[in-house]
């Protein structure tokens, strides 16, 4: 989207009770200005913080923008115009309390909390299609899942529940439909965000329910089905890892800290082991909370991440090195905002 132009867009979602996308532009240099605010059609839960990550994503072809609306537990489906602005096309109803999407070649799975459980849908033309059968229930009723996402080949389906500190993984058939689901302990506290590289190297934030200093990520390796452990729980000393990002080529993992506004760097082997290059890779207020949902580019030069507490977005430059270089950041950002997609 927007290749031409040298740049792109950024996409976020309101979350208030009339739900809307906010979308900005991005210029070459990774500088944002906002294009408009488009409506979902739907009703966000209007609470500050919401509980996930993955509640706006763009599809594997920039093509289309799906917003999950935690309160009218519906889905929401746009195209995207060249210009970057956004044309609402469809809504359906996936579940109560939806605060995760996860897409792979127009197949769509959602996370409901409300009642934890998995639905899919296929986007067909300018709708969004359910899948029959697709209709899934986590393993335990007290799941208090995060997020859900396919892994790079769409061969698998994850999703990280706190409430029980496990991730579950599903194999994903020719049809879409979802196996028996795969229950891993959690190598730490409070499982959140996640990210997958190329290669199946999942990497987990925990979020150690709130322990001053005790965050930590731990990766493991999608292999043949099951989900190993390779390197458990790499503490940062900062609080509240919450959300995760891999850059394209698989090297560094970015962790945002809701509660001291720091982005942590880590660097990922090649046999998927996991080690802290640097907890204070980028700052957005040092010590302030509010950090939260973060996004890469397409081609990994630049990173953007929310900051609820401060209605802020703060962007990074990424060096080959994952250092991270300050862009600026750009207000106008209600304190419901969450969610973040970057093109």
């Amino acid at each position: 989207m927007m290749d031409r132009m040298g740049g792109g867009v950024v996409y976020t979602q309101t979350n208030e009770p009339a739900n809307a996308v906010i979308a900005f532009r991005r210029d070459e240099h990774g500088a944002l200005d906002r294009i408009g605010t488009f409506a979902s059609g739907g009703a966000g839960d209007a609470k500050p913080h919401l509980t996930s990550q993955g509640s706006v994503t763009l599809t594997g072809d920039r093509r289309h923008l799906l917003v999950t609306n935690a309160s009218s537990d519906d889905l929401s489906l746009f195209s995207l115009r060249e210009d970057g602005s956004l044309e609402l096309l469809h809504t359906a109803p996936v579940g109560p309390a939806p605060k995760s999407v996860a897409e792979y070649g127009g197949l769509v799975y959602v996370l409901s909390t409300g009642k934890p459980g998995l639905i899919g849908h296929r986007i067909t033309g300018d709708r969004l299609e359910p899948l029959p059968g697709s209709e899934r229930s986590l393993p335990s009723a007290d799941a208090d899942p995060a997020q859900v996402g396919f892994t790079r080949d769409g061969s698998s389906l994850i999703v990280t529940e706190r409430g029980t500190d496990s991730i579950v993984r599903y194999d994903v058939g020719a049809a879409g439909e979802l196996g028996m689901p795969r229950v891993v302990a959690s190598a730490g506290p409070t499982p959140y965000g996640f990210a997958i590289t190329g290669g199946g190297t999942l990497v987990v934030t925990e979020a150690f329910r709130a322990q001053k200093g005790a965050a930590a990520a731990s990766s493991y390796r999608i292999d043949g089905g099951e989900v190993r452990l390779v390197t458990s729980s790499v503490g940062n000393g900062r609080s509240e890892i919450c959300w995760a990002a891999i850059t394209p080529d698989d090297r560094f993992a970015f962790t945002t800290n809701f509660a001291d506004g720091a982005v942590s760097r880590y660097a990922i082997g090649a046999d998927g082991s996991l080690r802290l290059d640097d907890a204070t890779a980028g700052l957005a207020v040092d010590g302030q909370p509010g950090l939260r949902d973060e996004g890469l580019s397409a081609d990994g030069r630049c990173l953007y991440a929310i900051d609820a507490d401060g209605g802020r977005i703060y962007g990074w430059t990424v060096g080959t090195d994952g250092s991270l270089t300050p862009i600026g950041s750009w207000e106008g950002l209600p304190a419901t905002v969450a969610g973040i997609a970057v093109a």
